[in-house]
């Protein structure tokens, strides 16, 4: 998938732009690279073309044509503008992309875009520090050269004559990002819809600030593994993509934006407001509000709002699949009865006469509420009785197995959260020993990590019968659903408790009433109530 980026850059050194161009440099540091001699090293395949100049002198024509015009003498003003055409590096493998052809598609996109303007085109075939993708660089001194027709995405007659700037607005920015889309679909090769929004916006400063940042760490994990310490962290981390990762979290378990607020709040230390129905994001270390237009657009009012629509949709579904349906839940309603009092085995009734007196009055009062319930409820038997209480037992035994498989499934699936957790933090730290030249040091320098990564592939694929490794979104979904499952299955289990202890209080006080030992067995006879 072919991609556009823009920088403008206010660097008056001219000369740094064909050097970075044709010289290796270290994109971490952003310096060249030299060799023993302090020598700049060329690019081992590179491709540089001029549009409107020489290219070898396009920095002094440009100077030139700056004082010329008498633009581009301050420090602030900018001087050119660096446009990049990256290429997807599957382009290469199954559309047979070379750089021969991506430099013919970048200057056919330069002289049909940048007309008017000095231009430099160049295209490298290895990537961002050998990352493999073929990109062109496009890079125009920001005042215009020659006079031009019109087009379609000029806003002012100066847009168009030499001796003004370029103007990069909106309307040109999308007329950039089609044009490119429309070449890239004509020569059959991968491309994304460049004009709508990223789902995650990630600049070129934030890509490079996530690379340096990560190598540092590696350095500094590889000093505290030295000293036979296993480090804490292994994964470096952006600012916003800290934020993306918290959003993210809380996102996927919110189902409203007061719920999503106080949990983003509560777990991470930010704070959201809705401001001109925008979403604005606020950490801790901070005191102005990151925009979720700079994070991306499933970051942003719309998405977020839709996704907890959707979230309290399924808890509801899910909800409701697991209320209980049993008629007989709807009949129980607890009451106050308690049981008859033996009189005849109770000692402190034997002790005190006025105490005697007055659980015979208490056990006249709940044997009548114990005949004013059977007759409620119609148990003209005390077989039928019986019988409602053993339904009622086993339905309480099936409720407390149902709870406890549910709660083995729900800890399989924090088992499968915690492991998958590991397998992601170790991930980068066992591709690099695939990398490696040489496994065996790397295996002793990172033996904690490799351990731990081993460790949960083969917990995760153990636990997978289809061979594929789970998503957290997935897992944490499914732990939802089986935590709202459990509850629900609990509740039913206490219900149904309840309602066994409730009959047994009844069959004791009709054994009572009957002059019946209350553990005695039944006998196949019915007895009329």
């Amino acid at each position: 998938m072919a991609i556009l980026k823009h920088f403008a850059v206010k660097n008056a050194d001219y000369g740094a732009v064909i050097d970075y161009l044709k010289y290796q440099h270290d994109e971490f540091h952003l310096v060249p690279i030299l060799d023993e001699n302090g020598n700049s090293m060329l690019r081992d395949e590179f491709y540089f073309d001029g549009l409107n100049c020489n290219p070898e002198a396009f920095d002094l024509e440009c100077e030139l044509l700056n004082q010329q015009y008498h633009k581009n003498q301050r420090y602030d003003e900018i001087k050119c503008h660096h446009y990049i055409i990256s290429h997807d590096p599957m382009d290469v493998a199954d559309h047979g992309l070379t750089g021969e052809q991506a430099q013919a598609i970048g200057m056919e996109y330069a002289k049909a875009n940048f007309p008017g303007h000095q231009a430099l085109v160049c295209t490298h075939t290895d990537g961002s520090n050998n990352s493999g993708n073929i990109h062109t660089h496009i890079i125009i001194n920001s005042l215009r050269k020659e006079d031009i027709a019109s087009q379609p995405y000029t806003e002012r007659a100066i847009d168009c004559k030499a001796g003004y700037k370029h103007h990069l607005t909106k309307e040109y920015l999308r007329h950039l990002q089609s044009s490119l889309m429309d070449i890239c679909q004509r020569e059959g090769l991968y491309q994304v819809d460049l004009l709508s929004p990223a789902a995650e916006k990630i600049t070129q400063q934030e890509y490079h600030a996530q690379r340096r940042g990560q190598l540092n760490l590696d350095m500094a994990n590889m000093e505290i593994m030295a000293e036979g310490i296993a480090p804490m962290k292994t994964k470096f981390e952006t600012n916003k993509e800290k934020i993306r990762n918290a959003i993210n979290d809380i996102a996927e378990r919110a189902k409203s934006f007061e719920e999503f607020q106080r949990l983003l709040k509560a777990e991470y230390g930010i704070q959201v407001k809705d401001h001109r129905e925008r979403f604005s994001y606020l950490t801790s270390d901070r005191q102005k509000y990151i925009s979720a237009r700079k994070l991306g657009s499933h970051y942003d009012r719309e998405y977020l709002l839709q996704l907890f629509e959707e979230n309290a949709l399924a808890a509801e579904q899910n909800q409701a699949q697991w209320v209980p349906d049993d008629p007989i839940t709807i009949l129980f309603i607890k009451s106050d009865l308690r049981l008859v009092v033996d009189l005849q085995n109770c000692i402190k009734a034997q002790q005190s006469r006025a105490y005697a007196q007055k659980v015979k009055i208490s056990n006249l009062q709940q044997m009548a509420k114990t005949v004013a319930y059977i007759q409620e409820h119609g148990y003209d038997t005390q077989e039928k009785l019986q019988d409602t209480t053993d339904t009622i037992q086993s339905k309480m035994a099936k409720a407390r197995s149902d709870a406890k498989l549910t709660e083995a499934k729900l800890k399989k699936v924090n088992e499968q959260i915690h492991y998958l957790g590991q397998y992601l933090s170790t991930k980068s730290v066992y591709t690099d020993f695939l990398k490696s030249t040489n496994k065996k040091d790397f295996r002793q320098n990172h033996a904690d990590e490799i351990a731990k990564y081993e460790e949960a592939l083969q917990f995760l694929k153990q636990n997978s019968p289809d061979g594929k490794l789970p998503t957290m979104k997935d897992l944490r979904s499914e732990k939802e659903l089986l935590v709202q499952q459990k509850d629900t299955q609990y509740e039913t289990y206490q219900y149904f408790k309840d309602y066994h202890r409730e009959l047994q209080t009844v069959c004791s006080n009709v054994a009572s009433i009957l002059n019946q030992p209350s553990t005695q067995k039944r006998t196949k006879d019915e007895h009329t109530l």
